[in-house]
């Protein structure tokens, strides 16, 4: 070989080593799960219609959850989370696709998610998780205790102990796993299916694949006087402290409903202890994420009204403690983030090392847990694209509506132009609608406008509801609700 083939050759051989070196202190570090630690299991707890203020650790001073109180010590507590479409099947398709309720066309109750859509389960399934569900369903639209057979109208999800919709917590029926015979749980429903999701969760305590389990209790959904004795006994509605915002007019009512709402609560308390000392015991706490969180909220009476739908925090606001193991390195407390519906995938995703899908629209928020990224969670979007069932619009006034959240405030307009203004720091029962006041006119074009540049970048052009009917070819009755049938 001759002198200058040789230089030639020891020059390029020592220039790529210097551009792998180079590249090498280049590249970012991750946290790489070892050998010793499990890809985490994913439990999320999903109840329906608790609002984010009955608990203890919220401070409402008529109800004790030590159980959720200890999972709050040892959770990041997004305190400002909101549902942002607050009605039950809506809340599911976007926490199942971590899409907005536009996006995936599911804005009212009793309608089906398309089969084909990008979800959890489906997700997770790729990524060698064992997927389960177990308990009320909800985005499937073919009758409220109709057999789901397995395939797509389940979204992936492989176990299954599940029905489509009831809130007869005494004797709801359900369907287990392939068999179309429909079975009925023993007892109040809440306690059953906690029992069959510990039974789930010990059958996955020796084997490989870490599971994603979602148990979605009906409760504290009403009717409010239907929890065990044993817990109705516990609350004297006489007893009871009401928000301020609750007219005196139906303050009597209230109280009974509050005492039940209550008592179901606690129930649901009891049963988070049950599944947190299972995990404890064996010894899966330390490697699973679990997320406990509502469907939306219940005004009980506050600013006169009850349930969902409505822009106000009592129906917006919904608890989202997210427990994360300590070997991913995010300290548990409270945040100050506005977390929305279609931002609890990919956060999850994110938090397992599994890439986040295309069609996924929500933010990841491990960046903001971890202190990297303190840009997000500043302001979110609320929706009602057509009101219907208890805020019908014939009967009780219900109105389309598109709002800003922030950190301060709450913006709202509807077709007609700007309706709600709230500063909730200084009026945290939004008893002072401060719209259209002249003092607050440059705070509210403010807002106004960030809430017009939002819905432009969403590509939502808040038309009536009857658009977004005729386009997604949804029928309603007369009240503009989707009828359903038990079967």
């Amino acid at each position: 070989m001759k002198k200058s083939q040789h230089s030639y050759m020891f020059k390029t051989a020592y220039i790529l080593f210097l551009l792998v070196l180079v590249s090498c202190k280049s590249t970012t570090k991750k946290h790489h799960i070892t050998s010793d630690e499990k890809q985490p299991n994913v439990l999320i707890i999903l109840t329906d219609q608790l609002r984010a203020q009955s608990t203890s650790y919220a401070g409402d001073p008529n109800v004790n959850t030590p159980h959720l109180d200890n999972l709050e010590a040892i959770s990041v507590n997004f305190k400002n989370a909101v549902s942002g479409m607050p009605v039950c099947t809506p809340f599911k398709a976007s926490l199942i696709t971590g899409q907005r309720p536009l996006t995936n066309g599911v804005f009212m109750n009793d309608v089906q998610l398309d089969t084909n859509a990008v979800s959890m389960a489906k997700i997770y399934n790729k990524a060698g998780y064992d997927t389960g569900f177990i308990g009320k369903w909800h985005i499937d639209g073919h009758g409220r205790e109709s057999f789901i057979p397995p395939g797509n109208r389940r979204q992936g999800f492989q176990f299954w102990m599940a029905n489509e919709c009831t809130h007869n917590y005494n004797s709801s029926i359900y369907y287990d796993n392939n068999d179309p015979t429909p079975k009925t749980w023993n007892g109040y429903d809440t306690f059953e299916q906690t029992d069959a999701a510990i039974d789930y969760i010990n059958s996955k305590k020796n084997v490989n694949n870490p599971f994603l389990l979602m148990l979605s209790w009906g409760t504290p959904h009403n009717p409010y006087d239907s929890a065990p004795k044993k817990y109705r006994d516990m609350f004297n509605p006489d007893d009871m402290e009401l928000r301020p915002n609750v007219p005196e007019n139906i303050a009597t009512k209230v109280r009974k409903d509050i005492a039940g709402y209550y008592a179901h609560i606690v129930a649901l308390d009891d049963m988070v202890g049950e599944l947190i000392q299972d995990l404890k015991s064996n010894n899966q706490l330390d490697n699973t994420i679990i997320v406990f969180t509502s469907d939306h909220g219940d005004l009980l009476g506050s600013q006169g009204a009850y349930r969902k739908q409505q822009p106000f925090d009592e129906s917006v606001r919904v608890p989202m403690l997210v427990h994360i193991p300590k070997y991913l390195g995010i300290k548990p407390g409270k945040r100050e983030a506005i977390l929305n519906s279609e931002d609890i995938l990919p956060t999850l995703l994110s938090l397992c090392q599994i890439n986040i899908p295309e069609p996924i629209e929500g933010i990841n928020y491990k960046p903001y847990m971890e202190g990297k990224d303190d840009t997000v969670g500043k302001e979110t979007i609320i929706t009602c694209v057509q009101p219907f069932g208890e805020w019908n619009k014939p009967k009780r006034q219900g109105r389309e509506y598109r709002g800003l959240v922030t950190e301060k405030y709450t913006y709202v307009k509807d077709l007609n132009g700007p309706w709600l203004l709230f500063n909730n720091e200084e009026d945290p029962h939004q008893m002072n609608n401060l719209v259209n006041k002249t003092d607050y006119a440059v705070l509210q074009s403010d807002l106004d406008s960030r809430l017009t540049q939002r819905l432009k970048a969403n590509g939502d052009q808040f038309l009536p509801g009857t658009h977004y009917l005729d386009k997604w070819g949804i029928k309603v009755d007369h009240l503009g609700t989707v009828p359903y049938k038990k079967h």
